[in-house]
């Protein structure tokens, strides 16, 4: 019985934690939306962190050891950032590249 609660309570904690840090910056930033360093911040983030995390996806999920040399997750960022320019759709480009990165890793093609 006492592991219920436990894990009730840790649920609970968890959930306030996540809502909480999706919160507080709309309550902080709610005044301060016309301030250049937020203006700035909102202009060149998001593109900074895509970039980033295109550069951790390419460096972990790639195989530089085949004879392909990491074309196996090469093809699919560049069909992401093609239909992107293409289709103007982020939820589009992101399904086509997930599914072209998952048919090239099940079935072997270029590994």
């Amino acid at each position: 019985m006492d592991e219920q609660y436990y894990l009730a309570a840790f649920i609970a904690v968890s959930a306030l934690a996540t809502f909480a840090t999706r919160v507080v910056p709309f309550l902080f930033f709610e005044r301060h939306t016309e301030h250049p360093l937020v203006q700035h911040i909102g202009r060149y983030l998001p593109a900074a962190v895509m970039a980033l995390l295109a550069i951790i996806f390419l460096q972990r999920s790639a195989n530089w050891q085949s004879g392909f040399l990491g074309l196996d997750a090469l093809i699919p960022g560049l069909l992401v950032v093609i239909v992107h320019l293409w289709r103007r759709n982020a939820l589009l480009s992101i399904a086509l590249g997930t599914a072209a990165y998952m048919i090239i890793q099940q079935t072997g093609w270029l590994l």
